[in-house]
């Protein structure tokens, strides 16, 4: 599993290749199926830098800052039940919003945006259930010790795929937490060395390439 860590005004962040414009075109009407663009990914978009130490490093620019703010503020007073997270791809200058399809959520994002771009996909979980999940594993976390399960990291997926457990004993934690929480708990397990922090989460941005 790919990890988040460069920081960025206190958000995680990261880059994909540019490909020039967006193609993707936005559907006749709200629907609930993601896959789908805001009107701003059909204008082309010029990623921004700034010089760090003689180089030049990707920058979010602030107008699709402001579109993330809004959509991320958004989601989670008014549309919890739905909304997973967001990340931003600075190369192609938009946000990727994750949610559980919602015909309202889906209109205020078109809302929010404004002449941005932000690209829609479906989630599995939504943000407010992965971090009740983090809460109940969190505090766990000396329960398990105590059954020798040493868990060093809990993160909710921003993209609402379920909750990453660093764990050095991955083995035992993937035969055991399963069965204390149920088959069915949205448990993602990755191994993980000792005494790192326990992440919480945040908006980071897509991966780079081959990275």
């Amino acid at each position: 599993m790919r990890r988040f860590r460069c920081l960025l005004g206190g958000l995680l962040l990261g880059m994909v290749l540019l490909t020039g414009s967006c193609k993707d075109s936005e559907p006749d009407a709200p629907g609930l199926i993601g896959g789908w663009t805001t009107a701003g990914c059909e204008f082309a978009r010029t990623p921004e830098t700034m010089d760090v130490a003689g180089k030049q490093l990707p920058v979010t620019p602030a107008l699709l800052s402001a579109a993330i703010a809004r959509i991320d503020a958004g989601g989670r007073a008014d549309f919890a039940a739905s909304y997973a997270g967001v990340e931003v791809d600075q190369e192609r200058v938009r946000a990727i919003v994750y949610r559980i399809p919602s015909a309202a959520f889906d209109t205020f994002i078109r809302r929010a945006a404004e002449d941005t771009c932000v690209f829609v996909r479906d989630a599995q979980h939504s943000l407010s259930e992965l971090a009740g999940w983090s809460a109940h594993l969190t505090a766990d976390l000396d329960t398990w010790k105590n059954r020798g399960v040493r868990i060093s990291t809990i993160s909710a997926r921003h993209d609402g795929v379920g909750v990453e457990v660093g764990t050095q004993d991955i083995d035992r934690a993937r035969r055991e937490l399963p069965r204390h929480y149920g088959q069915t708990a949205p448990l993602i397990f990755v191994e993980e060395g000792p005494v790192t922090p326990i992440r919480g989460p945040g908006i980071p941005t897509a991966p780079q390439p081959g990275g």
